[in-house]
C-alpha cells in the first residue's frame, strides 16, 4: 500500500491537503525563516531516535512501558531552569514509582523541547461578539485577544527552534549529570506535596530504594559502579503539526542515508490530522524516527489498519505508537476491535492510553477541566480490554505540570470546581498537577501489577 503513494521527500507532504496549518499572512516572510532553520544545527541526533525505536520494540514485546508525559502547551513566557527542572522531576518520580512497583522498566519520554503548537476545533475565536484567529500555541501565535497578537508570526518559529535547544540542553545536563541520580528519590519530592498523601507513599518507597541500596552494597555491588543507577534516557516528543518546521528540521542521516525530523526524537500524528491521504501522514511516512498517532472514538478497523500499512509498512518493533483517546464511557466499545484486528495484521505497535482529552469538559464554573477518577477509569478500562485480548498495555499518555496548579479536579486531594480558580494557569488545555501525578502514577503502577 505504501509503494503505492509515490516518492517521499521532505517536502513531498505539500502535495496534499493540510489541516491545522496556521494563515500566515506573509508567504515571503515564511520562507526566510524556513530557509534559515533548514541550516541549523539538528536538535536531536539520529542514533538517539534509533536508541529509542529499540526501546520502544522492547514495550511493543510486553517487557517495558512507556510514560509520556509534559505540558499541554510550552510557553514562551514562563521559560525558564526552574519550570524544566520541576516538569522533568514529576516524570522522574512517575517512572520510579512505575518501575520500583511494578517490576518494568519505563521508557521516559517528555511532551517537551518542542510542543508549541496546538490543534483547534474552530480557525477563529468570537469574544463579546469580536472574533479573531484562534490561538495555535506559541510557536504560532500569542494567547492575548488583539489583532496583533493572534496573527500569525514566521518568526515565532526561529524562537520555538532556540528555546527548543536551550530545553534540551538543559534536560541532557540534568539527566546525565547526576539530577537522576537514584540515590537522590528522596530530594525529588516537591516542597508542595510533602504533607500530602501521595508523598507519604512516595517517600515510602524512597526508604525501601534506599534499603535496596544499601543492601547492594552490602553484599559487594558498589551502586557507584552502575551507570544506569546515576543517569537515565530521557526523550523528547511533540505533536508534529507545524509542517514547515518540521520538514525544515528534517535531515538526512550520514550513516543510513534515512531521513529523520531532527525537531524531537518521537513525534506523534493528532486525532484531527490523521487523514490516510493528508499531508501529516505523508510527511511521516518518509522520517526515520519513531512515531506516534492519536486514535479516537471515530477511528475505524480500516482507517486504523490503513495507517499501520502506510506509517508502518515493514512491521518495525518500536516504529509506531497507537495512542488511543477515547474517552471513559466509550473505550470499552471502541478499542478491542481496533486491538483485534491490529494483532491479527500482524503490526508490532505499541499501544498507549491518552486518558485525558476525550474526558475534558466545562465544569459549572465555567472551567475547561478533566476529573481524575475519569482519567483513571479509562486507564483501568485499558488496561482491562488489552489484558482480555492477550495484548500488551504499553504505555500512557498523560498532560501535566510541575506547578501547584488547580486545572483538574479530584485526586488524593479532592480538588473541587471551586477551588479551580485559584491557580488555573494553562494557555490550552487542564493539566495535572505533581499530588495528581503521582496519585496518577501509583494507579497505574496498581494496574501494572494486576
Amino acid at each position: 500500500m505504501a509503494a503505492d503513494r509515490g516518492p517521499w521527500s521532505p517536502d513531498s507532504w505539500q502535495e496534499r491537503p493540510a489541516a491545522q496549518q496556521p494563515d500566515w499572512p506573509d508567504r515571503a516572510a515564511l520562507d526566510a525563516v524556513l530557509s534559515t532553520l533548514s541550516g541549523y544545527p539538528p536538535l536531536v541526533f539520529a542514533g538517539e531516535a534509533r536508541q529509542l525505536t529499540d526501546d520502544l520494540a522492547r514495550v511493543a514485546a510486553g517487557e517495558a512501558f512507556l510514560l509520556q508525559a509534559g505540558d499541554c502547551a510550552e510557553s514562551f513566557e514562563t521559560f525558564s531552569a526552574n519550570s524544566i527542572r520541576e516538569r522533568l522531576k514529576v516524570i522522574l518520580q512517575m517512572a520510579v514509582v512505575l518501575t520500583y512497583s511494578a517490576g518494568v522498566p519505563t521508557v521516559k519520554v517528555g511532551r517537551i523541547a518542542g510542543q508549541f503548537a496546538k490543534p483547534r476545533s474552530s480557525g477563529t475565536e468570537t469574544v463579546d461578539g469580536r472574533s479573531l484567529p484562534s490561538f495555535r500555541g506559541h510557536m504560532v501565535n500569542d494567547v492575548e485577544f488583539t489583532e496583533d497578537a493572534r496573527r500569525p508570526d514566521p518568526s515565532r518559529l526561529i524562537e520555538a527552534y532556540h528555546q527548543s535547544a536551550a530545553t534540551l540542553n538543559l534536560l541532557r545536563a540534568f539527566t546525565k549529570g547526576g539530577f537522576a541520580d537514584l540515590s537522590r528519590v528522596h530530594l525529588w519530592t516537591q516542597e508542595f506535596v510533602r504533607s500530602s498523601p501521595e508523598a507519604r507513599r512516595y517517600e515510602s518507597l524512597a526508604d525501601e530504594i534506599d534499603r535496596a541500596l544499601r543492601f547492594m552494597r552490602a553484599t559487594g555491588i558498589d551502586p557507584v559502579d552502575q551507570p544506569t543507577l546515576h543517569e537515565v534516557d530521557f526523550y523528547t516528543s511533540h505533536e508534529a503539526l507545524v509542517l514547515g518546521y518540521e520538514s525544515a528540521l528534517t535531515r538526512e542521516d550520514s550513516l543510513t542515508g534515512d531521513h529523520y525530523d531532527c525537531s524531537a526524537h518521537i513525534l506523534w500524528i493528532g486525532e484531527r490530522t490523521r487523514g490516510i491521504d493528508d499531508a501529516h501522514v505523508e510527511f511521516f511516512r518518509g522520517i526515520a524516527n519513531p512515531i506516534g498517532c492519536k486514535l479516537g472514538p471515530q477511528a475505524t478497523v480500516d482507517e486504523t489498519l490503513a495507517l499501520c500499512e502506510v506509517l508502518d509498512p515493514d512491521r518495525t518493533p518500536g516504529r509506531l505508537t497507537l495512542i488511543t483517546r477515547m474517552g471513559a464511557d466509550r473505550i470499552a466499545e471502541h478499542l478491542p476491535p481496533l486491538v483485534e484486528a491490529v494483532g491479527a495484521a500482524g503490526h508490532p505497535v505499541v499501544w498507549a492510553c491518552d486518558p485525558m482529552h476525550a474526558n475534558t469538559f466545562t465544569s459549572p464554573s465555567g472551567r475547561k477541566t478533566r476529573h481524575f477518577d475519569e482519567i483513571l477509569r479509562e486507564l483501568r478500562t485499558f488496561f482491562e480490554v488489552h489484558r482480555s485480548l492477550g495484548s500488551w498495555p504499553g504505555g500512557v499518555h498523560v498532560e501535566l505540570t510541575g506547578d501547584d496548579v488547580t486545572e483538574c479536579l479530584g485526586g488524593a486531594e479532592a480538588l473541587a470546581d471551586h477551588e479551580l480558580d485559584l491557580r488555573y494557569e494553562t494557555m490550552c488545555d487542564p493539566r495535572l498537577n505533581g499530588r495528581q501525578s503521582l496519585d496518577l502514577a501509583f494507579g497505574v503502577a496498581e494496574l501494572l501489577r494486576g
